[in-house]
């Protein structure tokens, strides 16, 4: 425990956020209900954030990474170097979603697939990963989010792997009744930011107290913004688990 009978060694409340900076497998048994679980945690990978080992083949390319080492400046992400377990996650909330399922997929029920297409067709095969994948724990569709977005602020992200927030957004989308969320790796808070637009109650937990102190700057700022972006549900896409049932 964090100390001082508490578990966590801060808290901040922040309009309709409440953030904690702790250990999550502390702080969630002491949390009241939560509708949903929606996250991006370590994958248990070992990923090195510090892209100074690519040379891209071009001099220009090799200066600019000179200038900074990756995202957030190449830092490590805390336990990546472990395996992950999101069994812990299923506790709470009626629903989840988990990115990063294919890194544990042995340790997660059927589920539908979120998939995030980080580039156009045309860059595909060429760098690192073309899409990442997340697991929602109703349904067993597959739905595809196109977002070119972090290109645009690759070496302004706060964390090394920091999710768009208009696919935050989108993955809310499919958790339409969900109020209240739950990020219990929090990171940079880009899921909070998410639901302050969206007019929904967040709870944060944060292991890195510079994460931390970011994620509340980030939200404190997102309450200041006027409110963009009209609550609905998203546009479902086609499948195939549409037509069961139909007439031949």
């Amino acid at each position: 425990m964090a100390g001082a009978g508490k578990p966590y060694k801060r808290k901040e409340q922040i309009g309709d956020c409440t953030l904690y900076l702790g250990d999550c497998l502390d702080v969630m048994p002491t949390l009241g209900e939560v509708d949903a679980v929606v996250t991006d945690p370590p994958y248990g990978i070992g990923l090195k954030t510090n892209n100074l080992r690519f040379s891209g083949g071009k001099e220009e390319n090799a200066q600019q990474r000179s200038k900074r080492a990756g995202p957030a400046g190449g830092s490590k992400i805390l336990n990546d170097d472990k395996p992950f377990n999101p069994s812990p996650l299923l506790k709470y909330g009626q629903h989840q979603i988990i990115w990063g399922w294919n890194n544990f997929p042995d340790l997660l029920p059927r589920g539908a697939s979120l998939i995030w297409l980080k580039r156009n067709d045309g860059a595909f095969n060429t760098f690192l990963s073309d899409a990442e994948l997340a697991w929602l724990s109703k349904g067993h569709g597959v739905y595809c989010c196109r977002d070119l977005s972090n290109a645009a602020i690759t070496l302004n992200r706060k964390h090394p792997t920091q999710k768009p927030l208009s696919l935050m957004r989108w993955c809310l989308g499919f958790l339409p009744n969900s109020q209240t969320i739950l990020d219990p790796f929090m990171g940079s808070g880009t899921t909070g930011v998410a639901c302050v637009q969206l007019d929904r109650k967040f709870i944060g937990i944060e292991l890195d107290p510079d994460y931390f102190n970011i994620a509340c700057q980030r939200i404190e700022e997102a309450y200041k913004q006027p409110k963009l972006f009209p609550v609905e549900k998203p546009k479902k896409p086609v499948t195939l688990d549409m037509f069961k049932g139909e007439p031949a």
